[in-house]
């Protein structure tokens, strides 16, 4: 019996003293911890959701500093007694940053921006009013302001509150239910403590206990956010080695795709030449110049060597080291549309003037990722013209934008300009225009001169070929004019390539 009553008594004391019992410092030091835990971890991960919630738990800690009655902290704080005489202005505070944590938390911002645009302006409107009433009281000195102004606070905060928690149920993060659990648990142990304290100040008894019940309810609820840190961590980390794991994946299958390529560019190489040499000895010379186009069609889009492909994707591998997943899987998928159109321009000669336009567009943005989208690259079409009913020869552009970017842009470093312009000079003729304010011919030569290992692009001359061939099927002639814009005009830089293309009359849209 004597044993129960003590057991009893014990409990009632750590119940109904935790001033003196240690369970307030307790509280403390665990807040502390999780304040200096996470603070660190904002410097390691550099989000500011950790720097939020440490400044949470800190204020909690200075909103509860008033009633340590002895001990270290006590004589620590006790000649700058004025640090902790401001407990509900330290109360706001960690409201505040509540509200400001759980919306970053929860990426409110990013499934639901108008509604955290609002919540936040109401949220900058009650900041405001703090700040006023603080400074009110700092020059009257009257406790009033501070009292008064709190309860106008809670009041501002309660439907704030229950605004804010709409959204928060909508939520299809799993990570929704740390916050929204913890935070009704702190509610309903404050709701309790409030009772108890009311209660106990009317019967004249300690109301200690009351804080007894909201120091647990902190615990509880930091626990729980502690934990809720964790899982959203260990969700970007999954999500982060997913979109790792998918990338290395396609990079495996486009190396695939490489080897199968050029495997069946080798095979028909070698069966092209076998079939031209035989038809070389039967004397069908136009048969044979017809398979030798072909043949040097092919030479010509094996210039989208391993190279580029490699160098491609290390710019891509740039953004994956960064952690800037989104423009990795951009460029990515804007890559792989790139090779399977080079693939697909390998089973047709000609291809529309629109598809051609749309791939050197794809080429020059993936070239563009290693000069970090310093070239402006443009394409103005006439409205005459329509691109859907043109046909080119395939990939016929790609050499003389890989040339404006590698030889005439890329020395210069910035204002870097590179432009196609398609025009229509008679019905039967179309006119496509390559120019860059690069460092032109002359420079470009005097360059390459002092270079120790010269290598001759054969890609202009396979395609001076080409369109020669092209022109065969027309009464007009194809022809390719390369200017150095300092020969226009002395105080200009830059290479002007003019392509003329007869064309069928069908291709062209009628004028009104």
């Amino acid at each position: 019996m004597a044993e129960g009553v003590l057991e009893q008594s014990y409990l009632e004391y750590f119940y109904y003293y935790p001033f003196q019992n240690g369970f307030l410092t307790f509280t403390l030091g665990f807040l502390f911890s999780l304040t200096v835990y996470h603070f660190l971890l904002y410097f390691q991960q550099k989000d500011t959701l950790y720097l939020y919630y440490s400044g949470y738990t800190f204020f909690i800690i200075l909103s509860q500093l008033i009633h340590i009655p002895d001990g270290f902290l006590f004589q620590l704080l006790y000649p700058i007694e004025i640090v902790v005489n401001y407990p509900m202005v330290y109360t706001e505070a960690y409201y505040i940053l509540y509200f400001v944590f759980a919306f970053k938390f929860l990426n409110v911002k990013e499934q639901f921006p108008k509604w955290h645009n609002t919540c936040f302006k109401i949220l900058y409107v009650v900041i405001g009013f703090c700040v006023l009433k603080l400074v009110i009281y700092m020059f009257t000195g009257d406790y009033f302001y501070l009292d008064f102004g709190y309860l106008i606070f809670t009041v501002l905060m309660s439907i704030l509150g229950i605004i804010t928690y709409i959204p928060f149920f909508k939520m299809r993060s799993p990570v929704k239910y740390y916050l929204i659990i913890g935070s009704m648990i702190l509610f309903v142990f404050s709701v309790i403590s409030l009772v108890i304290y009311e209660g106990l100040e009317g019967a004249g008894m300690s109301i200690e206990a009351a804080y007894s019940i909201l120091y647990t309810g902190y615990i509880l609820e930091n626990v729980l956010f502690s934990l809720g840190l964790g899982h959203k961590q260990k969700l970007i980390l999954d999500e982060r080695n997913r979109s790792q794991e998918r990338l290395i994946t396609q990079f495996k299958e486009n190396e695939e795709l490489r080897l199968k390529v050029q495997t069946q560019l080798e095979e028909n190489v070698k069966a092209m030449e076998i079939k031209a040499e035989a038809e070389r000895l039967k004397g069908l010379k136009t048969q044979y110049d017809k398979q030798l186009a072909e043949l040097k069609l092919l030479a010509l889009r094996s210039q989208m060597n391993p190279h580029f492909i490699f160098n491609s994707l290390n710019s891509i591998k740039r953004y994956i080291i960064d952690n800037d997943k989104e423009k990795a899987v951009y460029y990515m998928n804007k890559f792989a549309k790139l090779i399977r159109r080079i693939l697909a321009s390998t089973m047709e000669k000609e291809s529309s003037l629109a598809d051609e336009l749309e791939t050197m567009e794809l080429y020059v943005n993936i070239e563009n990722l290693r000069f970090n989208q310093e070239i402006a690259f443009s394409i103005q079409v006439d409205t005459e013209i329509s691109p859907n009913g043109l046909k080119i020869p395939s990939l016929l552009l790609q050499p003389f934008l890989e040339n404006a970017i590698w030889h005439g842009l890329s020395p210069k470093k910035n204002d870097m300009q590179l432009q196609i312009a398609i025009h229509k000079p008679s019905d039967s003729q179309i006119q496509i225009e390559i120019k860059d304010n690069g460092i032109g011919l002359l420079k470009s030569r005097k360059i390459k001169e002092r270079k120790v290992h010269k290598n001759d692009s054969v890609g202009i001359s396979l395609s001076r070929e080409r369109l020669e061939h092209f022109s065969k099927k027309y009464s007009r002639k194809g022809t390719i004019k390369i200017t150095d814009l300092y020969e226009l005009q002395s105080n200009s830089s830059g290479t002007q390539v003019v392509i003329t293309l007869p064309i069928k009359l069908k291709g062209i849209k009628k004028t009104p």
